[in-house]
C-alpha cells in the first residue's frame, strides 16, 4: 500500500496545504473505482495535481502511485503543473490549419512570451495546441476557459488577450 505524505503542504508553485485534499477524500469511500472522480474532484479545487496529492490519493484509493500517474498523465483533462487563469486552445485541425491556426499559434506565443504547452510566469495564461474542436465550419477556432471563438486571425487573437488581461 502506498505510503501517506507526511508534509503538510503540496509543494510546486502555490502552497496547498493537504488539509484540503483530506476534506475532497472524506467525501470518497476510498476505492480504486474512485479514483478518476477523486483526482477530478481535487484538480477542480486546487487547479492541477501536485505530487504530493497523487500520493495521498494513491494511499486512499488503495492503488499503487505508478498507477495514479499512469492515469494522470493519459488523459488530457489532468495536469500536473499549475494552470494559468485563462487556458487558451488554439485547434490545429486540417480546416483550422488551412485557414491560418499556426499563424495565430504564432501570434499568441510571441505576444505571451511562452510557446504551446506552456504557461506565462503569473499564470495569467496557458496556451496548448488541440488536435480538433470540431468546429471546422467555424474555422480557425480558438477556445478559451471554455468558450468557442470563431473565424480567429491573429489580430483578433491578440486583441482577445488585451481583453482578458
Amino acid at each position: 500500500m502506498p505510503t501517506r505524505p507526511e508534509r503538510s503542504q503540496l509543494g510546486g508553485e502555490r502552497r496547498v496545504s493537504l488539509a484540503v485534499v483530506d476534506r475532497i477524500l472524506s467525501g470518497f469511500k476510498g476505492e480504486p473505482g474512485e479514483l478518476i472522480p477523486v483526482l477530478q474532484a481535487v484538480q477542480s479545487r486546487i487547479g492541477y495535481l501536485p505530487e504530493d496529492a497523487l500520493r495521498l490519493i494513491a494511499h486512499h484509493c488503495h492503488v499503487a502511485e505508478s498507477s495514479v500517474f499512469g492515469v494522470v498523465t493519459f488523459y488530457e483533462q489532468f495536469h500536473l503543473r499549475r494552470q494559468g487563469s485563462h487556458v487558451i486552445k488554439v485547434c490545429r485541425g486540417t480546416g483550422c490549419h488551412v485557414r491560418g491556426s499556426a499563424r495565430i499559434m504564432r501570434a499568441l506565443e510571441k505576444k505571451l512570451g511562452i510557446r504551446a504547452g506552456e504557461t506565462t510566469p503569473d499564470y495569467s495564461f496557458t496556451l496548448e495546441r488541440v488536435a480538433c474542436f470540431g468546429a471546422c465550419a467555424l474555422s480557425p477556432v480558438v477556445m478559451v476557459s471554455g468558450r468557442i471563438y470563431a473565424h480567429m486571425t491573429p489580430a483578433k487573437a491578440l486583441k482577445l488577450v488585451e481583453k482578458l488581461k
